[in-house]
């Protein structure tokens, strides 16, 4: 079950990140750059099925990832983050929770589609204010 749409980056942005991706073979990002790919990189995880709980599971440093979130301004999806840190210590398998377990995880999830729609606004002020 998905949550919300897709996110739809504007072309500005694709471009600015496939530009980054390309540049991070040769020099090493700035954090705001890499906060940047961090969140663009995190929302298919944030937009898949098993959504907090996958975020948990992958291999991304989840605190950077956090942390990039922050920075961009994006507070509002940093709170379900941090409130469902006790993912990343369970079964790699959602089906494994308990029934308190899964109801606590939905109620988080709850708070992210309205978070996920105000966040391409905010990359792009990011991208202006700190990236320009």
């Amino acid at each position: 079950m998905q949550l919300f749409e897709p996110i739809r980056w504007p072309d500005d942005i694709e471009l600015l990140i496939d530009r980054l991706e390309t540049e991070s073979t040769e020099r090493a990002l700035t954090r705001e750059e890499r906060a940047l790919l961090d969140v663009y990189e995190t929302v298919p995880i944030l937009e898949s099925e098993d959504c907090l709980h996958e975020f948990w599971q992958s291999d991304v440093d989840h605190q950077r990832v956090i942390k990039s979130f922050d920075l961009v301004g994006a507070t509002s999806i940093v709170d379900p983050l941090n409130a469902s840190k006790w993912c990343g210590t369970r079964s790699q398998e959602r089906g494994d929770y308990s029934a308190t377990e899964t109801d606590y995880l939905s109620s988080i999830e709850e708070e992210l589609p309205a978070a996920m729609e105000e966040l391409v606004e905010l990359v792009e002020e990011f991208v202006e204010e700190e990236l320009s």
